[in-house]
């Protein structure tokens, strides 16, 4: 990257790739979502070095629940293990933590967890790292639908915006850059409607081999594309997204 590079203001991450490392490397699933974890770390600073705003991480989709009982397992023992042990890393990057999904669904443990996490780096003012944990992007639509109801709403008052406000993460912005790894192309419910113009860009690298300078790389080249957000192209004359 350069001086000259734009940076998006909010990117996401499918990090995919995890068990098929550990597959070719003759070892169990769970050593690729440990090394996968680790690989999270780095590039969350590397995000906040860079100076990114915001970072969102797929970490557990609400589909994941039909793998096995040992590898879900698994899963939820490395969320716990980083909500609990980690503060030292996000001090020292100044990220804010914050999470995503639906927590009822998840152990009560963890649910406490989550609200320590947050409160304890809700002071800091650099990446803010969101963690999408139990989350599928239909079943945020669906909850926040459901706020509104609750609350009895004329019809003509519900918009985009008091839909987007009952999100998890009310204030998360739009998604500007979504990168998956490990070579499928597909979204795979997440974010839905926060990534309805962003970029996309699908890399073959399996995630926990996804690096400072891939991610720095895509960031350059996102920089380089034209958005036109549906508008009228006065330098091309295009009237889409094409």
């Amino acid at each position: 990257m350069d001086d000259s590079d734009v940076l998006p203001t909010h990117v996401a991450i499918i990090m995919d790739g995890n068990g098929r490392w550990a597959t070719q490397r003759n070892q169990i699933r769970s050593k690729g979502h440990y090394e996968g974890l680790e690989n999270a770390k780095r590039i969350a600073g590397a995000a906040a070095d860079l100076g990114l705003k915001y970072l969102t991480l797929y970490v557990f989709s609400t589909e994941n629940w039909k793998r096995t009982e040992s590898e879900v397992g698994y899963l939820m023992g490395l969320i716990r293990s980083h909500l609990r042990q980690e503060f030292e890393f996000y001090k020292e990057h100044h990220i804010r933590l914050k999470c995503l999904g639906n927590r009822a669904g998840l152990p009560a443990d963890i649910q406490d967890d989550i609200i320590q996490a947050e409160k304890d780096t809700a002071a800091f003012t650099g990446l803010t790292l969101v963690l999408a944990i139990n989350y599928g992007g239909r079943d945020e639509i669906v909850r926040s639908v459901q706020k509104l109801a609750a609350q009895k709403l004329d019809p003509q008052q519900i918009d985009e915006n008091a839909i987007a406000q009952q999100f998890d993460v009310p204030e998360l912005p739009d998604v500007d850059l979504l990168i998956r790894t490990g070579g499928e192309k597909r979204l795979s419910n997440f974010l839905l409607w926060h990534a309805s113009y962003a970029e996309l860009f699908f890399t073959d690298t399996l995630w926990p081999d996804y690096t400072k300078k891939e991610l720095y790389d895509t960031i350059a080249a996102f920089s380089k594309r034209h958005r036109r957000f549906g508008a009228y192209d006065t330098v091309t004359g295009g009237s889409t997204d094409e």
